[in-house]
């Protein structure tokens, strides 16, 4: 997605931004208020919503969506994958190489309308990992 480059950068917007980038724990929009709420008090938990909103879909932010969990941001707009806890649902970077290519017109023919793709790993992260060792010692 491309960033828009005459998105208004208001002050809630601005905020909002610094805030998300200075993590990377990928944030859900609750989580991301209570952080905002320490500079700006005032601030509604909709506006947040807002806001969080119109700089995914100006390419400033990431919105992402795995699985079956909640909608969870990432101040980091370039083209990377993630990974998710299926316990606690903690989202992480994955560190490797995201130019993985899949031609989308080379796919088998199709009645939908391809957008795009997800590729997404899951797995224990490691506290669920170290608990879930811990609770079969216990056994």
């Amino acid at each position: 997605m491309q960033k828009h480059p005459n998105l208004r950068m208001t002050r809630q917007r601005q905020v909002i931004l610094e805030e998300l980038r200075k993590v990377n724990t990928h944030p859900s929009a609750d989580e991301l208020y209570e952080m905002v709420r320490k500079r700006l008090p005032r601030i509604s938990l909709g506006t947040v919503y807002r806001n969080l909103e119109v700089l995914s879909e100006s390419g400033e932010i990431k919105k992402l969506e795995p699985g079956c969990s909640l909608k969870r941001f990432d101040g980091n707009p370039s083209e990377h994958f993630h990974i998710r806890c299926i316990r606690c649902d903690r989202i992480a970077d994955v560190p490797m190489a995201s130019d993985l290519e899949i031609d989308l017109a080379d796919m088998t023919p199709t009645e939908y309308e391809i957008l795009g793709h997800r590729l997404e790993f899951f797995g224990l992260c490691p506290y669920c990992s170290n608990n879930s060792k811990t609770d079969a010692n216990r056994s």
